[in-house]
């Protein structure tokens, strides 16, 4: 009771001096916001743009596609949903960006044949246990969108001509490779409608557009082994710049442009490495016992000048224990067939492999003995030096293509440049300083699909996160080019990776 008193005086006391204070604690305060004002909340402004009606065009990354799949998470959170969310804020009443749902939790994986069990297969995620991507076993096939007029005519798998052709929306058979399902389920009139004339008939005040990555990367992605896929540079000239100019001859809109990352950078080209086969010393001798014809063959052609002792010593096949390089075709090595040799060597640190092998190395996958030991890996899941030049140089060229076509268009476009010294690409790339990550507000964040990552499973699409980034790299282009004031978008507040644990991973069955 005691106690209870001494706090009761104490409080009251307490309460007398403030109120006696009260005067003088306003004075002082007023003084303070006179030579110290409050800030004022932030004012944002479109500047010279009009962000009323914002459209996005453009392939995968547009549409939100992750994780190999098209799903309604992922397209909740695409680059152009996030930036649309910021742009809003200087248009009174906000704006109508309609996407086209595909209305699935885990969509269609369209990187995994479907097993014949009548279980189709969604988006990966993550298995520490393996460790590696796992498909889904409950996805969806593609259905038809039957909602509004849509906003993001962002459509996963597309090159720049697809964006052209009627064809890209039906009909769906063999005679028509142009056909994508993806466009085909929202189209306004399938196989007589194109994306960019759609992308038109909404008119916008302002769009988004990012294509041409799959020009290349889907080149790249099968090993560089089917040159009838890498469009040539005339095509995507003539292309990108018939989709710029039907914008700007058609509507009055203004527009950010990106351009094609380094996409050999992507953890699709760098997760598997080119030794992960670990070996024990007796499984490496009766490798190396089953070598012994070949090698000693490749000695022979030495001999006989047919090659040289150095490109000898490079085919030459030798396993240890340890960590080991697997087998591969490389078609530049010399043809000795007539010796009865096929082109083999060992994977070296200059090449580059595909994240598919991962998964079918070490093991009997096509009934020839263990893929990338007994049986030599194929060209298409591997990029070599003289390979990755070539793409590089496509790259190179179809990236001077859009910076063209922004230039001829100044006054109305801008160009996001993925490829800035002071960019998100070139620092996650490790361009920059030669150590892959990026640091946002103190937290590391890594380009790939660890935890920590920012690409999704697919490794080549990025996750909530890495979207989240390149919004922000857009955003900050838009307000340099029409002097507007924008927000951005709160990186680490987005999701990474999701995790395998509750029984819907192949993996797990």
């Amino acid at each position: 009771m005691n106690k209870f008193y001494k706090l009761f005086l104490l409080l009251l006391v307490a309460g007398i001096v403030t109120y006696s204070c009260d005067g003088i604690e306003d004075s002082l305060i007023d003084d303070q916001l006179e030579e110290n004002p409050l800030p004022t909340p932030a004012e944002y402004s479109s500047g010279s743009a009009d962000f009323s009606n914002f459209i996005a065009i453009g392939n995968s990354l547009m549409a939100g596609y992750a994780d190999g799949a098209l799903y309604t998470s992922g397209q909740n959170n695409s680059i152009p949903a996030m930036m649309s969310a910021q742009l809003a804020t200087t248009v009174d009443g906000g704006i109508d960006f309609t996407q086209p749902s595909i209305n699935s939790a885990n969509g269609f994986n369209t990187s995994v044949t479907n097993p014949a069990n009548g279980i189709v297969f969604g988006r990966f995620k993550l298995d520490t246990d393996i460790p590696g991507p796992s498909p889904t076993i409950n996805g969806d096939p593609i259905g038809a969108y039957t909602g509004a007029s849509v906003k993001n005519f962002g459509v996963p798998g597309i090159v720049v001509g697809q964006l052209l052709t009627p064809a890209t929306g039906g009909p769906n058979d063999p005679g028509n490779p142009a056909f994508n399902p993806f466009y085909a389920r929202f189209a306004a009139n399938p196989g007589t409608s194109t994306i960019i004339g759609e992308a038109v008939a909404a008119q916008p005040t302002f769009f988004s557009l990012w294509i041409g990555t799959n020009d290349v990367l889907g080149y790249a992605a099968g090993g560089a082994s089917n040159p009838g896929i890498l469009t040539s540079p005339g095509d995507f000239d003539t292309q990108f710049n018939g989709v710029i100019n039907t914008m700007m001859g058609n509507t009055s809109a203004n527009g950010v442009v990106a351009n094609i990352p380094s996409i050999l950078g992507l953890a699709y080209f760098r997760a598997v490495p080119y030794n992960p086969i670990p070996l024990d010393a007796q499984t490496a001798a009766a490798l190396n016992q089953g070598y012994t014809d070949y090698n000693n063959g490749v000695q022979q052609a030495a001999n006989l000048n047919a090659i040289t002792q150095a490109e000898a010593d490079r085919r030459k096949i030798v396993f240890a224990a340890g960590a080991n390089a697997f087998v591969m075709e490389d078609e530049t090595l010399t043809d000795l067939s007539g010796f009865g040799l096929p082109p083999l060597r060992q994977a070296e640190a200059t090449d580059l492999t595909v994240l598919s092998l991962g998964a079918i190395l070490g093991v009997d996958a096509f009934g020839e003995g263990a893929y990338g030991l007994q049986d030599a890996v194929e060209d298409r899941y591997v990029l070599i030096p003289s390979e990755q030049i070539e793409i590089e140089t496509n790259r190179a060229q179809f990236n001077a293509t859009i910076a063209s076509a922004v230039a001829a268009n100044s006054s109305r476009l801008v160009l996001y440049d993925t490829n800035a010294a002071d960019g998100a690409f070139y620092d996650l790339f490790g361009l920059s300083d030669g150590v892959p990550g990026i640091t946002i507000d103190g937290v590391d964040l890594t380009p790939d699909f660890a935890p920590s990552g920012v690409l999704s499973t697919d490794g080549v699409h990025p996750n909530p996160r890495g979207n989240a980034l390149i919004a922000n790299g857009m955003l900050e282009v838009i307000e340099d080019g029409f002097g507007a004031t924008l927000p951005r978008v709160n990186v680490l507040s987005k999701a990474s990776v999701t995790l395998c644990g509750t029984g819907d991973c192949a993996s797990e069955q």
